[in-house]
């Protein structure tokens, strides 16, 4: 089985990046003598001929403008296995479990995430979406590193992280908007309501304001969202994330006589703070900070 070294293939690019062996010695700071002995090599190892000397410049043939393109792949991935070991051995995790609930706004979990791709890109992120007890069993299995929920299960520290309001909305032409009055909780009794289901495995969370009997359950937030813009149903939904429908008119908040708005929060839990890596600590650190600029923005 051939047998090249991923020095020959450096050598091998470099002369071809460079224009020569003289060029290319100058560049990476070695012989001239040894990147000829490099190539030479991996020429009788392959049995084919990857460059031609014209006059000073070194050219690459047919084969060599293939072997050119695969061993840039090779490199690049050689360089990635490099990196991804020196990050292990300074202690960066090479990958993160963490568990949101869907009430959090995910447009900004999103940017969230891609700044952590820029500080760590080597380390894996397995986003779980929860609602209610899901994500904490997990957090109680010992599944994941962290979790923002909207309580913190017991035997575990929680850090407040964000306080959300949540509306009850209907699309425009629901029957509840059509009352010429203040709407009411007996109104509501009468009516279907939308909730998202615990995702938790023995569902031991109910929905909160739960008023009335006709139900619909759902596994996320979107489908709500979107059964309610269908008008079949009215539901609690966290405001930030509907307000570009609300401004749309696609949604429409319900005109309460009293408690039209309620409030829930959110925590930030670890699974062990004090044995979290570096990796952990910097996204826990960016989704607080970001929770800091909702809750400005908000409150």
């Amino acid at each position: 089985m051939p047998n090249v070294t991923l020095e020959q293939w450096r050598a091998f690019q470099a002369v071809v990046e460079h224009g020569g062996y003289a060029q290319a010695a100058e560049k990476i700071h070695k012989t001239q003598s040894t990147l000829s002995y490099s190539v030479k090599k991996l020429e009788q190892v392959l049995g084919v001929k990857v460059l031609s000397v014209i006059g000073r410049k070194a050219v690459l043939t047919k084969e060599g403008e293939v072997l050119l393109r695969r061993s840039k792949q090779l490199l690049d991935s050689a360089i990635s296995l490099e990196k991804i070991a020196e990050n292990l051995a300074r202690g960066i995790e090479a990958r993160i479990d963490v568990s949101v609930d869907v009430v959090f706004p995910y447009t900004e979990l999103l940017c969230v995430l891609a700044q952590f791709s820029q500080r760590y890109p080597d380390t894996r992120v397995e986003l779980m979406e929860s609602v209610l007890s899901g994500g904490q069993d997990l957090l109680v299995s010992g599944q994941l590193d962290l979790l923002v929920s909207p309580s913190v299960p017991q035997g575990f520290a929680g850090e407040p992280l964000l306080r959300l309001e949540f509306v009850c909305v209907a699309s425009p032409d629901h029957p509840l908007n059509g009352l010429d009055r203040k709407i009411t909780l007996q109104d509501l009794k009468q009516q279907r309501q939308l909730v998202t289901r615990d995702s938790g495995p023995q569902r031991r969370l109910s929905a909160p304001w739960l008023e009335a009997e006709q139900r619909w359950t759902v596994t996320n937030i979107t489908t709500s969202v979107r059964a309610l813009k269908q008008g079949l149903g009215f539901a609690w939904v966290p405001r930030l994330q509907i307000e570009d429908d609300l401004r749309s008119g696609e949604l429409q908040a319900l005109d309460m006589a009293e408690g039209g708005s309620r409030f829930g929060h959110l925590y930030l839990i670890y699974k062990d703070k004090d044995a979290a890596g570096p990796a952990t600590c910097f996204l826990a650190e960016q989704i607080a900070r970001v929770s800091r600029e909702i809750a400005g923005r908000v409150y």
